[in-house]
């Protein structure tokens, strides 16, 4: 669920950087008194998620501007299906086009892969995850889209996990020492998830007692015998260079989370237009 407290400063920023000091081309040829209707359609099949932005940017530009949306979030849609209906000012609905589908077209696209890749993997006892490998700004409704679309959120920002990572461990000078130090100053009721990337770092991170251990970059034979040596001790997740190729390969190894950056950082927009259905004078 997206907070409107949260998105709308996200959208607001959006809105002053396409508009500037106004929208000269719509101002200087349609009429303040023109009232019109518009479509928004896909133009490909995918999974839409975005429409609350879309009501959004309508509401800061011109809270008079109606936005009916017809298909639900998370819907499959097929080339050419109305998403939605928009009726108003004629200057209000082409001044807010491009940021409505910025936001629109790249939440879909998420959700469309996310939607993919969730389904490859939908007979094993794994999930999907994101990573925080998303746009600065926009991590909150990419991740949201990954929601939409069937997968996981993973941390949502540094302070949400304690998550020992490679370089953590080098200056640490080894695992124990970063899984020991973490825990003198986080609170109890925080996980604690170690990166390892050989046999001997999961049996470091196993001797700790560790909640999570991340699999990165292993081949499938490798983790296949880390998830025989990890069993039930630790919670077991995958990453590193995930993709739609291997994801199913991977959650037949047994690991119980699968975290790809690609879902954010590596998808193609959803090709969604917003078309004139027609123009009439007040």
């Amino acid at each position: 669920m997206l907070n409107k407290i949260v998105i709308e400063p996200i959208v607001k920023r959006a809105l002053i950087e396409d508009i500037g000091s106004g929208d000269i081309t719509t101002m200087s040829i349609i009429p303040d008194n023109l009232s019109a209707k518009a479509i928004i359609h896909a133009k490909q099949a995918g999974v839409l998620a975005g429409m609350p932005i879309v009501k959004e940017v309508y509401r800061q530009i011109d809270n008079s501007v109606s936005v009916e949306i017809l298909r639900s979030e998370g819907s499959e849609l097929a080339p050419g299906e109305t998403i939605a209906e928009i009726t108003g000012k004629a200057r209000s609905i082409l001044t807010g086009e491009r940021v409505a589908l910025n936001f629109l077209q790249r939440m879909s696209g998420i959700a469309t892969k996310t939607r993919k890749m969730a389904d490859l993997i939908k007979y094993y006892d794994c999930h999907l995850t994101d990573t925080r490998k998303t746009t600065p700004g926009l991590r909150i409704l990419e991740k949201y889209a990954v929601s939409v679309g069937g997968g996981r959120n993973h941390r949502f920002d540094l302070s949400s996990g304690v998550l020992i990572k490679d370089n953590h461990i080098e200056v640490s000078n080894g695992i124990q020492n970063a899984v020991a130090e973490a825990r003198r100053h986080i609170g109890h009721t925080l996980k604690i998830e170690v990166e390892v990337k050989n046999m001997k770092e999961i049996e470091e991170a196993l001797a700790c007692g560790v909640d999570i251990i991340m699999l990165d970059n292993m081949s499938i034979e490798e983790m296949e015998k880390a998830v025989e040596v990890i069993g039930n001790k630790a919670i077991i997740e995958a990453s590193g260079n995930i993709s739609e190729d291997n994801v199913k390969e991977v959650a037949g190894t047994g690991v119980n989370y699968i975290s790809s950056g690609s879902l954010t950082h590596s998808f193609s927009s959803l090709d969604i237009s917003i078309d004139i259905a027609y123009e009439k004078k007040k």
